[in-house]
């Protein structure tokens, strides 16, 4: 009985000390945390016009949420998570799944006729199409249905301390405490995405503040509970964003093999008849309107030669700027086109052997290291790393399909 209680005692021992750095990394993270909020927060938000009350209701009681991505530990090395959660940078496969699009786009179509007299004066004032703001909506948050649980002020706190992007949670943490303080919001009401997104529209707060406009006529900016505020704020979004009305966001088209992916980018804009002249023509096979040729055109192969290809016109870059991912903008013009009548994409997402976010950081610094400007390690396949991966694959002789393979991953090993 003595050896066992000795045994007892001793796997006790053990367990209480496996535990014991864990409890304490949590202690000191909290401990840090509260002298963050009091000693770096408190005194900006203060000078920005926030009243000690406004701050104690919203970060008061505020721990540190170590569940949330994309955070780094005090004492921790930087890095990329191996794992991408965000849907717009994973597999544009399966990111452009037909029963996905299709549902939405049927949504869109019916509340085009509901509030067609609201969109009617939303793009009379912003030129911003109906089915493009409805487009919006729809992905950000289902048209109004999708749940927001997070407390904001958790989600912007504890990013604002922990997360590799600290500078700009930072300024969206005091932007929160300044609705409230402004009384657009109260502390309980303000709920968000986990990324600290608000409302139906998932603005930021410092957009929120910026660009949000009333557009039922009551005198507030409620993105929360008003469609016509919803759908005015999206519209006012996209047109200080420098929308350009009468043009589409761009056309489907079949780009030959003779127009290499590298030309790819905002940066590489040309006059569409130069696509033309190069072979490339529209899957339609209507011709590009007249009206466009003389304008600029960007390539656009968001999953290099492994999906469909695309002339975008700067319209798109505007969708862009909603949320800076390719495959969103192009889900947004997709789904617009869709709620106003047109089918399916004509081209075929191939579905490529993937690598994770990890695998992808680790191919951007090999090639970063080469000399290629991949636009930054981190994980993110945009058209930077993309026409990176084409100039490596022309260079070595290798065709060129601008995406980060297995295939070509292990050609670096």
């Amino acid at each position: 009985m003595r050896r066992i209680a000795i045994a007892l005692l001793a796997l006790t021992a053990l367990a209480s000390g496996a535990a014991t750095p864990a409890l304490a990394q949590t202690s000191d993270v909290d401990a840090g945390f509260r002298r963050f909020l009091d000693r770096e927060i408190w005194p900006q938000a203060e000078a920005e016009g926030v009243s000690r009350a406004t701050f104690d209701a919203a970060l008061g009681r505020v721990k540190p949420n170590l569940k949330l991505p994309d955070l780094q530990l005090p004492g921790q090395p930087a890095k990329v998570e191996e794992i991408n959660r965000q849907a717009e940078f994973q597999s544009p496969s399966a990111y452009f799944d037909e029963a996905k699009v299709a549902g939405v786009a049927a949504k869109g179509r019916a509340l085009l006729k509901t509030y067609g007299p609201v969109l009617k004066r939303i793009e009379q004032r912003s030129g911003v199409p109906g089915p493009i703001v409805l487009a919006i909506w729809g992905r950000e948050s289902g048209y109004g249905a999708a749940k927001i649980p997070y407390d904001a002020f958790e989600v912007l706190g504890t990013k604002a301390y922990l997360s590799r992007r600290k500078d700009m949670f930072r300024t969206e943490l005091l932007a929160a405490l300044k609705i409230v303080e402004d009384g657009d919001l109260t502390v309980a009401q303000m709920k968000s995405s986990w990324a600290g997104a608000l409302g139906q529209p998932q603005f930021m707060p410092s957009k929120f503040r910026e660009l949000a406009v009333d557009g039922d006529g009551d005198g507030k900016r409620d993105i929360w509970n008003s469609v016509p505020d919803t759908l005015a704020s999206i519209a006012h979004y996209l047109q200080l964003s420098g929308w350009v009305a009468g043009r589409g966001w761009g056309f489907e088209a079949t780009i030959p093999d003779a127009v290499s992916c590298t030309l790819e980018g905002p940066d590489k804009g040309r006059p569409i008849a130069d696509f033309v002249r190069g072979g490339v023509t529209r899957v339609s096979g209507k011709p590009f309107p007249a009206s466009e040729t003389k304008a600029t055109g960007h390539l656009l192969m968001p999953a290099g030669r492994f999906g469909p290809g695309f002339i975008a016109t700067p319209n798109f870059y505007v969708i862009k700027t909603y949320n800076n991912s390719d495959l969103y903008a192009l889900f947004i013009g997709h789904v617009a086109d869709r709620i106003a009548g047109a089918g399916p994409f004509a081209g075929r997402w191939q579905p490529v052997k993937g690598l994770t976010r990890g695998d992808v950081s680790r191919l951007q610094e090999k090639l970063q290291a080469q000399g290629y400007d991949v636009g930054g390690t981190d994980g993110l396949a945009g058209f930077k790393t993309r026409r990176s991966i084409g100039a490596f694959e022309e260079k070595t002789g290798l065709p060129a399909d601008c995406w980060p393979t297995r295939e070509l991953a292990d050609r670096f090993r």
